[in-house]
């Protein structure tokens, strides 16, 4: 029998109905990734049916979608392990950064059982923190998430990106290179659905930014995004007040509150991030044509062919 986390009879309906999920094949499915994994020379990963049922989950039980995000999540912590590959949740400036509250995950999903919602706020010191500072406690966030998030899990994530503290010297830090990585880790690598991004406090620099971002993106992902100027009106059209964060004028949590209350998690998960360590790629071992990481949004990047959804 699986191990894995039992969920509630709504979002194991939503599971079947929308993921594709056939309770009765779960372990066969979870057998066929194991498999897969053992016999990949290059790839070190996590095994157990928690982790690698959400993959299966997020591809909608595409063995082969499944496999390529695995490859391509743990591709990322390899090749850029100061922002996808946190492996000490104790480190100062790690701990740093998420009390900041530039990036979290609010407590309560929208409509109170959909999609998690997370915020990502530009409200660091670019004279002490890099983007991939900010980032990394962001993509940890999103690891936990798949072991103790089954809204994020199911009913997927929605983005909101707020600018309104974004500098020149945050805009500098936004470059061609960071927006690749950032892609191919939210639409490639990780197995949640991305239901809406929403652009909050967009002055004339950052939809400059956007341009830029948005060539990365697929077509799938552009028709869910939303930019939004300052009006917080507006900003409750589309997420309402009851869930949007306090910050924002909403009733949620505020975000320096939620980064707070997620260094019980990060305690609790200490020892699980230390294992991480031993997990990654060698792209000596890997069989065939190498990964290149750098070319996934070029002409013949095969992830970009991946389906969103």
């Amino acid at each position: 029998m699986a191990q894995i986390i039992p969920l509630t009879s709504d979002l194991q309906q939503l599971a079947i109905d929308e993921l594709g999920e056939v309770p009765s094949r779960i372990a066969d499915d979870l057998e066929a990734l194991k498999l897969w994994i053992q016999a990949e020379s290059h790839l070190r990963a996590r095994t157990d049916d928690q982790f690698l049922i959400q993959f299966l989950r997020g591809c909608k039980y595409s063995l082969e979608r499944a496999k390529e995000k695995i490859d391509l999540f743990y591709s990322l912590k390899s090749k850029y392990p100061s922002m996808f590959g946190p492996t000490d949740v104790d480190d100062i400036k790690f701990r740093s950064v998420n009390n900041l509250g530039c990036y979290i995950a609010l407590p309560e999903p929208l409509h109170g059982s959909g999609s998690r919602i997370v915020v990502f706020r530009f409200n660091y010191n670019t004279s002490l923190y890099s983007i991939d500072d900010a980032f990394l406690p962001g993509s940890a966030m999103h690891e936990v998430m798949i072991y103790n998030d089954p809204y994020a899990c199911i009913n997927g994530i929605v983005y909101i990106v707020d600018f309104a503290l974004a500098t020149a010297s945050h805009f500098l830090q936004l470059t061609p290179n960071f927006c690749m990585k950032i892609i191919s880790f939210f639409e490639n690598s990780m197995p949640f659905r991305v239901k809406h991004i929403y652009y909050f406090n967009t002055s004339p620099a950052a939809q400059q930014f956007l341009k830029v971002l948005l060539l990365f993106f697929s077509e799938k992902i552009k028709q869910r995004i939303t930019i939004l100027g300052q009006d917080k009106k507006e900003w409750a059209r589309h997420i309402p007040t009851a869930y949007l964060p306090r910050d924002y004028g909403g009733e949620n949590s505020s975000c320096v509150e939620a980064a707070l209350d997620y260094n019980k998690i990060w305690d609790s998960y200490r020892e699980y991030f230390k294992e991480n360590s031993q997990y990654g790629v060698d792209e000596r071992l890997r069989q065939g044509k190498s990964l290149d990481i750098d070319d996934l949004f070029g002409v013949g990047g095969s992830f970009r062919k991946l389906a969103v959804d």
